[in-house]
């Protein structure tokens, strides 16, 4: 086993454990971003954390580490 998928399946593991965690995280950066910007850009900043907690849910195969939120544009 590579170091890439040893990486993996340590980044899966603390996805699964912590997804909760994670989510408050990538809500708060978000939330800090639009600020920033001033809501110019929220559709955007929406659909990119959308995209992250895909990419990191579907790590295992399963869609089952984030709560789902309705807002978000997928």
């Amino acid at each position: 086993m590579g170091f890439l998928d040893k990486a993996k399946q340590q980044l899966t593991k603390a996805v699964d454990q912590h997804g909760d965690k994670i989510a408050q995280g990538m809500d708060k950066a978000a939330d800090a971003i639009d600020k920033k910007t001033g809501g110019k850009h929220q559709d955007k900043i929406a659909q990119g954390r959308a995209k992250a907690q895909d990419a990191l849910d579907n790590l295992d195969g399963k869609d089952d580490d984030f709560p789902k939120d309705p807002k978000a544009p997928r």
